[in-house]
């Protein structure tokens, strides 16, 4: 019989960040969850990487879905890595996929090699750089998706939420290539209205999947936008989102236009980190 779930314990090492946890889920015999100076990160049950425990992720793991045809296999790149969630979600979905991930945290990469090894038949480098710096580093036209997950104390860092960075995104993509974004806002939800104003400013297709009440401006949480230069799956997405245990809306076309009342897209000059969120958040 198998060593008991409830004899594994806690791991607690300081990182580049700040303090990493990776706390173990007492209902899954391989599955943790990494907390960064108290804020959750990331979840990964290495028994079953298909397994996506976070709502912003669940969405995210949407849109690689739906990027291509079932099992077709992909070049990614992920900015932010976490405990490679992600990327090992698209291994064990999309096999023989080509993957970069970019993950400043040299220590948190090391500490998630170590206490999380990856599958080694996964194609998944990763490269301990800024995102940008690592994102500048991609051939032209490499990318089916990019997805850019970035948070450092809680926050997106000012650099990566501007018209110029997404020129880089851009540059990277293939033609029809997709970008996901993870965002984090609350009430009056300027950022997220800025952000999804500069996306507009460089992509001709845009959707948004977020909770409702966040999306209302009712409370601080987290939404996925998803940009490319060819129509996105919407009714395919919606119906994922609406089917999740925490069921999402999508936004895009006019409405989702018009809800950036007006927002001007972020240039570099005047890109700021997003918004911190209130303590009550991870409690």
């Amino acid at each position: 019989m198998g060593k008991s779930r409830r004899s594994a314990e806690p791991v607690v090492e300081p990182v580049d960040g700040g303090l990493a946890e990776l706390i173990p889920d007492r209902e899954r015999t391989r599955a943790w969850t990494l907390l960064i100076d108290g804020a959750p990160q990331s979840h990964v049950d290495l028994d079953d990487p298909q397994h996506l425990s976070f709502e912003y992720q669940r969405r995210l793991g949407h849109v690689i879905d739906l990027t291509a045809a079932p099992g077709k296999p992909l070049h990614a790149v992920h900015l932010g890595g976490g405990a490679l969630t992600l990327a090992r979600y698209l291994a064990a979905t999309r096999p023989r996929s080509t993957q970069q991930v970019v993950e400043r945290d040299a220590a948190l990469v090391q500490l998630v090699r170590q206490k999380l090894p990856l599958d080694p038949n996964a194609r998944i480098r990763v490269r301990s750089v800024d995102a940008r710096e690592g994102l500048a580093k991609v051939p032209d036209g490499w990318a089916d998706l990019v997805i850019a997950d970035v948070f450092s104390g809680a926050r997106t860092p000012a650099h990566l939420t501007s018209t110029e960075f997404l020129d880089e995104v851009r540059r990277a993509l293939k033609p029809g290539g997709v970008y996901a974004a993870n965002l984090a806002d609350g009430p009056p939800l300027a950022h997220l209205r800025g952000q999804i104003a500069t996306a507009a400013a460089r992509f001709s297709e845009l959707a948004l999947v977020a909770d409702p009440t966040v999306l209302r401006g009712k409370r601080f949480g987290n939404a996925v936008l998803v940009a490319s230069d060819t129509p996105l799956p919407i009714a395919e997405l919606t119906r994922r989102a609406a089917s999740d245990p925490h069921p999402g809306r999508v936004e895009h076309g006019k409405p989702l236009l018009d809800f950036t009342g007006g927002a001007a897209p972020v240039p570099d000059a005047r890109a700021v980190a997003s918004p911190a969120p209130p303590a009550s958040v991870f409690r």
